[in-house]
């Protein structure tokens, strides 16, 4: 039988979504004073990522790249705003089949690549009374990406 607890070590990181990057880094690092780490695209999901450190998690401003980005249904359907919470786990395997016995809905049954090369599943927010869960599992240092 598996583990069907999630038990994430930490939270790995917020997701904001905005319409520009160009437009919110400056608020996030000027005003709010968090420390800027850097950009990444994500072409699978049609998304520009910018990375701030807020101690021992991040917050990840997400600007689509494309009308059909996820990001940007999103963005149509609900504005800018706190589009999920990331949870830090290992064994990402593990924790979707244990989610998927429980009876909780996925948005994805297994694992795919994510940014800076960590393996990411969500949770679909009917199942988390509205709430959209990421599972994070980091990239090892020199392990290859999915």
């Amino acid at each position: 039988m598996t583990n069907r607890s999630v038990s994430p070590e930490r939270i790995d990181h917020v997701g904001i979504a905005v319409r520009s990057l160009d437009e919110a880094v400056p608020l996030y690092r000027d005003i709010l004073g968090l420390k800027y780490l850097g950009e990444e695209s994500v072409e699978s999901e049609q998304v520009r990522i910018a990375f701030f450190r807020l101690g021992e998690t991040r917050i990840e401003l997400l600007e689509p790249l494309s009308a059909d980005s996820p990001i940007a249904g999103f963005l149509e359907k609900r504005g800018e705003g706190i589009h999920h919470i990331a949870l830090k786990v290992d064994g990402i395997e593990e924790k979707l089949e244990g989610l998927t016995e429980t009876g909780i809905r996925l948005i994805h049954e297994r694992p795919k690549r994510g940014a800076e090369g960590s393996r990411v599943a969500f949770i679909h927010p009917k199942s988390t009374r509205g709430v959209l869960y990421e599972l994070c599992e980091p990239q090892l240092k020199g392990e290859p990406g999915l």
